[in-house]
């Protein structure tokens, strides 16, 4: 399946933040979000890969239950991708209220924690797996800071209860590593894989 010439790239993800990296790419793509349920447990590299394979694989079944023919030679290009934080072993996702994003964020506070970026991309028949890893560290966060940020609401559905391309980089002192891949898409790790995504 192809669009003007190109493959057509399905971004297998309900994430805005993802949307966003490709759009500025100007790379063309269509939206199948997955319905799975992410796992939780586990080494957090093999967790964000397993779940990114995992999106890529249900969106890319679906393509072909319909015709779209997911996966194939000819088929458009599946994405799926996920993201978490982890520090000390700990796995932090997506916090479920804004208590629990209080005791992300304040565990998280004065330390240096770990985003892990794993994508899938299935194409032409086969599968991909990229792993990225970015070293992050927390200014000190006070209570009137953690306040201050809960307020804004973009705890939802983050990993870590903060999103650093938005108010949340008022909580950030340094990283170290691939920017891209801490807002939700490991770039420079998915181009050294997969070029041709810049020719979707």
């Amino acid at each position: 399946m192809t669009t003007a010439g190109r493959q057509l790239l399905v971004l297998a993800s309900s994430s805005p933040q993802r949307r966003a990296i490709l759009e500025r790419l100007g790379v063309g793509f269509v939206v199948v979000e997955p319905q799975v349920e992410e796992l939780t447990e586990g080494d957090p590299a093999a967790v964000a890969c397993a779940n990114a394979e995992r999106k890529a694989q249900e969106v890319a079944g679906r393509l072909a239950a319909s015709g779209g023919a997911g996966g194939e030679a000819d088929g458009p290009v599946v994405l799926g991708a996920d993201t978490l934080v982890t520090m000390e072993g700990v796995i932090y996702g997506k916090p479920a209220d804004e208590a629990q994003a209080r005791a992300m964020l304040s565990s998280l506070g004065g330390r240096w924690h770990t985003v892990v970026g794993g994508v899938s991309i299935l194409a032409g028949g086969e599968q991909l797996g990229v792993c990225a890893q970015t070293r992050v560290s927390f200014r000190p966060l006070d209570e009137a800071t953690i306040d201050w940020y809960l307020a804004r609401g973009e705890w939802r559905g983050r990993a870590g209860g903060y999103a650093i391309q938005g108010a949340g980089a008022a909580l950030v002192r340094e990283i170290a590593g691939d920017y891209e891949n801490v807002v939700g898409l490991p770039l420079a790790a998915v181009l050294d894989a997969y070029p041709q995504l810049l020719r979707s």
